[in-house]
């Protein structure tokens, strides 16, 4: 499903990162992230809910663009 705020995401299973970019270009990269977690937000109906009620939470992203 569309999200209206993430244009996508992808993951480094080698490094445990997860990169989030952001429909106004914006990329985030969130560090240690389980695979798990990337399984569950990929899934999520709301990619932008997932983002502020669980990832945000737990891990720090660092913007790098």
């Amino acid at each position: 499903m569309p999200s209206s705020v993430i244009a996508h995401i992808s993951y480094s299973l080698e490094n445990k990162a997860l990169t989030v970019v952001f429909n106004s270009g914006d990329v985030y990269v969130y560090q240690s992230v389980p695979e798990k977690i990337y399984k569950e937000f990929k899934a999520s109906v709301s990619k932008g809910n997932y983002l502020n009620r669980k990832l945000k939470k737990i891990f720090v992203g660092k913007k790098v663009v």
